[in-house]
């Protein structure tokens, strides 16, 4: 046993969190407020404290080059301080002399965090993480060795890092954590003002103030799904026996298959169900299908599924005959409607324009409302603007698969169809 004293000066406004003994923490923090420096000393600390064989901390962030340009620095220049420490810079891990280690992941490759186990782990940035990466992979990491979990973050929209801050602030085996530029006195008043002057109003509530309320930068559904609620378009108990129900998938390639379920009922449109997983092959989602019921325990009557065109693409696999994925899902019994091959652009904006119609099951569907809402464009940091592309991330899948579903809808109207009345949702000519 060896005492190392190395200089950390934490600041004030985290001595709460650092001193905490609570197994789960939310910070919700302004930028610029020091919440990266503040996880790195408290895994620091963990590591070189922790009493179980060779512990192992985390810290993720949404995508791994992200995890290094943020908080790689700190780790490495904290850890070098430390007699008997050991930096492994290709793999962003420091090893300690007690045999602990604290590495960098991200996000964007789950696989990479299948299959460990850990002590504690940091979440950065967690509102631009899929919501399923704590309950599907870092709970059950933490859950052999009693670890620990902190979320940290700005707001981006009323999404799972939102719900999580709303779980958490009233739960008193949480520690929950609110830093506001106004409060914090971390930035000068002037610099403040400064700020003002070139931000919007969303803007600076949203990175200074905390403000969950203020509008996702850049989103492309964010006012027409702040509409659906307002509206009371997102409701409990949507789905209707009566109706058939279609499907609008978008298939992922080593990411995430999504599929919404929806029913027409005369111009409404009803998003009754929502699924996602990876990792999986075109038998699994046959068989979620099959399992899928409505509240009265029987099982969907299925209408439509529609697919994008990338569906009819051959693939190799096993040493069989090359397959496209049409064949092998009506294989499995899910007869396949292509939908058009319709430009970004205009698929984006037939989304916007039957989402006014659209009306959600607040349960069922939502992982798939937090991606809507969080679907935005791509920003260049270089040159300060929105570029003419979505951001790739985990809400993409989910707004693909609405985006085939607008399609698959406009289609069958832009061709001369229209709807029957009555409860159907059959396309008649």
């Amino acid at each position: 046993m060896a005492t190392v004293e190395i200089e950390i000066r934490p600041r004030e406004q985290f001595r709460a969190f650092l001193t905490t003994t609570s197994r789960w923490s939310i910070i919700v923090a302004h930028r610029r407020a020091g919440k990266t420096v503040a996880c790195i000393q408290k895994l620091l600390a963990a590591a070189l404290t922790c009493t179980k064989t060779r512990p192992r901390f985390a810290y993720l962030a949404p995508y791994l080059k992200q995890a290094k340009t943020v908080a790689w620095d700190y780790l490495r220049d904290y850890a070098t301080k430390i007699p008997g420490a050991t930096i492994h810079e290709g793999e962003l891990r420091a090893d300690f002399p007690n045999g602990a280690q604290i590495r960098l992941y991200g996000a964007d490759n789950p696989d990479a965090l299948r299959g460990i186990y850990l002590d504690g782990c940091v979440m950065d940035e967690a509102a631009d993480m899929s919501a399923r990466i704590f309950p599907e992979i870092i709970r059950p990491a933490l859950s052999d060795r009693g670890g620990w979990c902190v979320w940290i973050g700005t707001p981006k929209g009323m999404n799972s890092f939102f719900e999580l801050w709303e779980q958490a602030k009233d739960d008193p085996e949480w520690l929950a954590l609110m830093l506001r530029a106004s409060e914090t006195g971390l930035i000068p008043e002037g610099e403040l003002k400064s700020a003002r002057r070139f931000m919007t109003d969303d803007q600076y509530a949203q990175e200074y103030e905390c403000s969950f309320q203020a509008a996702v930068a850049g989103a492309y559904y964010g006012s027409a799904m702040e509409a659906a609620d307002k509206e009371g378009r997102i409701v409990e108990r949507l789905y209707d026996p009566a109706l058939p129900v279609n499907t609008a998938w978008d298939l992922g390639v080593g990411d995430d298959t999504a599929i919404w379920f929806y029913q027409n009922a005369g111009m409404d449109i009803r998003l009754v169900d929502y699924y996602a997983a990876n990792g999986f092959g075109l038998d699994h989602y046959a068989r979620i299908l099959d399992e899928k019921r409505g509240p009265n325990g029987k099982p969907y009557r299925y209408g439509s599924h529609l697919l994008p065109h990338d569906v009819q693409v051959r693939v190799l696999g096993g040493g069989e005959i090359a397959r496209t994925r049409r064949q092998t899902l009506e294989g499995l019994g899910i007869p396949v409607t292509v939908v058009p091959k319709w430009s970004l652009e205009d698929g984006i904006n037939a989304a916007r324009r039957i989402l006014p119609r659209c009306w959600f099951d607040r349960d069922l569907t939502a992982d798939g409302i937090k991606a809507l809402r969080q679907y935005r464009r791509a920003y260049d940091d270089n040159r300060q603007v929105f570029l003419d592309r979505p951001l790739h991330d985990w809400s993409s899948h989910a707004a693909d698969a609405f985006r085939y579903l607008a399609i698959g809808v406009a289609e069958p109207m832009s061709a001369g169809y229209s709807m029957p009345s009555g409860p159907t949702n059959e396309w008649v000519v």
